[in-house]
């Protein structure tokens, strides 16, 4: 049987096609890119993806009129995330509601560029720079479903150590909690705070994501380290649906958490 060959294995095929074409070595081109001659192989395999800015520069060099540009930005979200969540990311792009417990970070949709960078530069083993890029490109762009004409519903439940944290330091904190309160404005996007000292607590298994699809099927994401599981037998279903709305009832209300939040910016 074939191995499946990904859309970045296909996007670095032409990267080396094009560069063979101008008669460049890898080397040689990677002295032109001012980039490491491991990132042109990396791309050139399908194991970095091409980012945008990067696309734009190959394209100039290469004489190729816009082609690589063109096609990395018609390339779907799913391909710009990590392999074990793009099932997630399918559902996720066109839920009609997600409603989401986190107990170590904030959740994706939520986050900003600099928390979302600096929860990646803490990886263990670490992320290269190019890898960690790519992967808080492709959060930010997940974020586009919440600008849609008709965004998902969205509730968080967040654990209040999360906001405690500190991710990137006092301002990146603080940036992150004015990202939080955003949350309180559109009609359709609200989060409470489950606060460190509440028990009974219907959420200490883990953090837990219930979907709604647009032909309403009802979906639950789990994820543990780099493993993930979709969720959609009814009966399993209806239980995680059941301890959803027990830790909303268990969290302090939205206003409260409103004032949580406030009070770690500074604002009340």
């Amino acid at each position: 049987m074939s191995k499946k060959v990904s859309a970045w294995q296909v996007v670095g095929a032409l990267v080396a096609h094009f560069r063979r074409e101008t008669h460049l070595t890898q080397e040689q081109f990677a002295e032109m890119a001012s980039i490491h001659v491991d990132t042109v192989r990396s791309i050139e395999q399908g194991r970095l993806a091409l980012q945008p800015d990067r696309a734009e520069q190959f394209d100039e060099l290469l004489a190729t009129k816009g082609a690589l540009a063109l096609l990395v930005a018609r390339m779907p979200v799913r391909e710009k995330v990590v392999q074990f969540a793009q099932g997630y990311v399918d559902h996720e792009q066109e839920a009609l509601s997600i409603l989401s417990y986190q107990s170590l970070m904030v959740h994706g949709l939520l986050q900003t560029r600099a928390y979302c960078r600096a929860a990646f530069d803490a990886r263990y083993p670490a992320l290269g720079n190019e890898t960690a890029e790519q992967w808080v490109n492709a959060r930010m762009e997940r974020q586009l479903v919440l600008e849609q004409e008709r965004p998902p519903v969205c509730h968080f439940v967040l654990e209040e150590s999360i906001l405690k944290r500190q991710v990137g330091g006092p301002e990146v904190m603080r940036e992150q909690y004015r990202r939080i309160l955003e949350c309180t404005e559109p009609v359709h996007m609200s989060f409470q705070i489950m606060p460190m000292d509440r028990m009974p607590h219907a959420g200490l298994a883990g953090p837990m994501t219930l979907l709604k699809t647009r032909d309403h099927a009802d979906l639950v994401y789990l994820e543990v380290q780099r493993a993930s599981f979709l969720v959609d037998d009814p009966n399993e279903v209806n239980d995680y649906q059941l301890k959803y709305g027990m830790l909303r009832s268990q969290a302090l209300s939205p206003d409260e958490s409103v004032r949580l939040v406030e009070g770690l910016l500074g604002d009340r």
